[in-house]
């Protein structure tokens, strides 16, 4: 197949272009001017100069295209530089929708995140659902995918905590880190995302990936020690009085690691039931426990 995909430099786009030209597919890749270095590969890869935001550039990179594979969105929103989740989650969705029926794609894979909610006050959950009605109105043959928190070598989420576990000597922790985490991880994602491809049974349907296992987050913390050896992970649980204040206060500065909304979310939890998005796709969830192991002893594949 001829696969048009949006996202492609991201940390799971590297990995689902990855999969896709390994199958055998064409990928055509979006790619914002001075990103190509982002890419994992060139071979099999043709690539589309443009901004979702810019909806002109789209339609004649997808002439001729089966599918469309939609990744792009952000977890975090910088109102100040035009990032906002209003613009990469609906906008973008609105834009690629758009140009895929200018083209003739019928074929639509989406990725959209569990806790996706019409009604919830959190912007990221808001805007990803929102995007998923565009998808689902759209009159094509679309599938919708909600990973939990995706893991894997070079992934945000676990070099983060990864370097505050090993220069740390004391892990902050908010509230009383039990709430629960079943991170999934990024390989079995994008598998799923090339399998969707060439199976008609998965189509108008929505499945929540999630792996093998879910764990409070003083464990995913405790995991992570363990793959890198430590004996233990010392850590110091903030009280939230505490902490939602100065991350109030703080999280209009880039570098600092989370805002309000990303903590409300953690807080929250991030669990789902994958066996059904298991079952479907003949997958067999891989555990954050064992993943994490072989990224940190260098033996992820």
């Amino acid at each position: 197949m001829r696969v048009f995909v949006t996202g492609g430099t991201g940390f799971v786009g590297r990995e689902v272009i990855r999969q896709l030209t390994a199958a055998g597919h064409q990928v055509i890749a979006l790619v914002r001017q001075g990103s190509t270095e982002k890419l994992p590969q060139k071979e099999n890869v043709k690539i589309q100069f443009g901004d979702i935001t810019e909806p002109e550039e789209l339609a004649s990179g997808m002439r001729d295209c089966d599918a469309l594979i939609h990744l792009v969105g952000i977890i975090r929103a910088f109102p100040d530089k035009g990032v906002t989740f209003e613009r990469l989650h609906v906008d973008a969705t609105q834009n690629a929708l758009a140009a895929a029926k200018t083209s003739g794609i019928k074929k639509i894979l989406h990725m959209s995140a569990n806790g996706a909610q019409k009604d919830s006050e959190i912007d990221y959950q808001k805007t990803k659902w929102r995007a998923e009605q565009l998808v689902r109105e759209s009159g094509c043959d679309w599938t919708i995918f909600r990973p939990t928190i995706i893991f894997g070598a070079a992934g945000e989420f676990i070099e983060m905590l990864g370097d505050l576990v090993r220069k740390s000597p004391v892990v902050p922790v908010f509230a009383d880190g039990q709430y629960r985490l079943q991170p999934v991880a990024v390989e079995q994602v994008a598998e799923t995302f090339v399998k969707a491809l060439e199976k008609p049974d998965v189509i108008q349907e929505t499945y929540h990936l999630g792996g093998a296992e879910s764990y409070p987050f003083d464990r995913i913390l405790d995991l992570i020690g363990e793959a890198l050896g430590k004996d233990k992970v010392h850590k110091a649980h903030q009280p939230l009085a505490v902490a939602k204040p100065i991350v109030k206060q703080l999280e209009g500065f880039e570098n600092f690691p989370i805002t309000s909304d990303q903590l409300a979310m953690l807080l929250e939890g991030n669990e789902c039931d994958e066996e059904r998005w298991a079952n479907a796709f003949g997958i067999e969830p891989t555990s954050f426990a064992e993943g994490s192991k072989k990224i940190f002893t260098g033996t992820a594949g």
